[in-house]
């Protein structure tokens, strides 16, 4: 089944709005085949090639629950991770710091006491373009070491569980332990635990070898990627490395940022997680993927449950998603929502950064385009339940 034309109305009048040059929808309800459409180009260029539901994206935060979140279930389920366990336990340079004693579950939740973000990436290399680690004379394990200690260093700017601050910090540690746990780098990690065996490779770090991407759109690996900005501190077009600057500092892998992908490979691992909510422990266990996607009552007027975030008001997911719905953001205009109740996941991907952060102007399409998902979808099994 395609998708309805109102939501492709609805896209198309996006990109004349300039709420991004171009963008990709897959919605999947109750496990049937995806209906996905693609909209605009993939730039602001007026000879930029077309968006194909093939084109990757830089998925910025998506990177926390598909990646680390994820990572963090299998380690808990296979390898016997603890959630209360305190964070210093797998990092011991942590010990004795102000977020060390913080269990895996108040990082997970965004409510360890860390602050919300820091430019880690200057105390690194300063003013100085980055090519990649090494080319500053840092190579990866140097720099997520200095990077550790940054963190470390870091004192709390709250009570630990009194509240929730939406932390890239907290998620970088987090990336640090799944390394640490594993013994190998997390792109790996991630390729042999998730990517793999879901047959989802179109998700993956550092989709072009190499930094100091060509921006001409037919360079190479690049030609099929969604560029994001002009970077005044790398000083070049980013088509196919991070958007991220922090992540840019540790090489394009880390725990917050880094993933690229299409749709389909964001919804092979949603639909693990709505697989297992509902009973299908094949790849998840049912039991503990209920209990990260369950809001954390314990923090005072927090939307988060272990890493996933769930429907507030007003909610990126709209107005009709149910309570036990689950999702994240990207900040480079990329969503993903999961409706458990209704086996609904809806995908969006775009680059509303391209050419510039300051565009903000997604903030009002993602509710309203996840409403206009739920109305036409609802009436589609109307119309099927009334032929029958």
């Amino acid at each position: 089944m395609s998708l309805p034309s109102a939501i492709h109305a609805e896209l198309r009048s996006a990109v004349n709005d300039g709420v991004f040059p171009g963008a990709v929808v897959a919605v999947r309800l109750r496990g049937q085949a995806p209906c996905l459409a693609a909209a605009g180009r993939l730039s602001s260029e007026s000879d930029s090639q077309p968006v194909e539901v093939s084109t990757l994206y830089d998925l910025a935060s998506l990177t926390k629950p598909l990646v680390t979140v994820t990572s963090i279930l299998l380690l808990a389920q296979q390898a016997g991770l603890c959630l209360d366990d305190p964070i210093e336990k797998s990092l011991p340079e942590l010990a004795r710091s102000a977020v060390g004693r913080a269990p895996l579950s108040d990082l997970l939740a965004h409510s360890s006491g860390l602050p919300g973000w820091r430019p880690l990436y200057e105390k690194l290399y300063g003013d100085t373009p980055v090519t990649d680690p090494a080319s500053q004379g840092i190579d990866p394990a140097a720099a997520r070491s200095a990077v550790l200690n940054l963190i470390r260093d870091e004192p709390a700017v709250y009570v630990r569980g009194t509240r929730s601050l939406y932390s890239d910090l907290g998620f970088i540690l987090l990336g640090f332990l799944i390394e640490r746990t594993t013994g190998v780098l997390l792109d790996e990690w991630y390729r042999r635990a998730v990517t793999d065996p879901l047959g989802a490779v179109s998700l993956l770090f550092a989709p072009v070898s190499g930094m100091g991407i060509s921006s001409d759109p037919s360079a190479g690996k690049a030609a099929g990627i969604a560029p994001t900005e002009y970077d005044s501190w790398r000083q070049r077009l980013l088509r196919g490395e991070v958007h991220d600057e922090n992540a840019a500092a540790l090489g394009g892998i880390a725990g917050h940022a880094g993933l690229f992908g299409t749709a389909e490979g964001v919804l092979a691992v949603s639909g693990a997680w709505l697989d297992a909510y509902h009973g299908n422990d094949r790849f998840f266990s049912p039991d503990l993927v209920r209990r990260f996607v369950t809001r954390q009552t314990n923090v005072p007027q927090s939307s988060w449950a272990l890493g996933w975030d769930t429907p507030s008001v007003p909610s990126s997911s709209g107005s009709y998603f149910s309570e036990c719905s689950f999702g994240h953001l990207g900040y480079t205009g990329t969503s993903v929502w999961v409706d458990p109740t209704r086996k609904l996941e809806v995908v969006i991907l775009s680059n509303r950064v391209h050419p510039s952060r300051r565009n903000e102007k997604i903030r009002e399409f993602r509710p309203r385009l996840h409403d206009l998902i739920i109305r036409e979808f609802a009436l589609f099994e109307k119309g099927q339940a009334g032929s029958g």
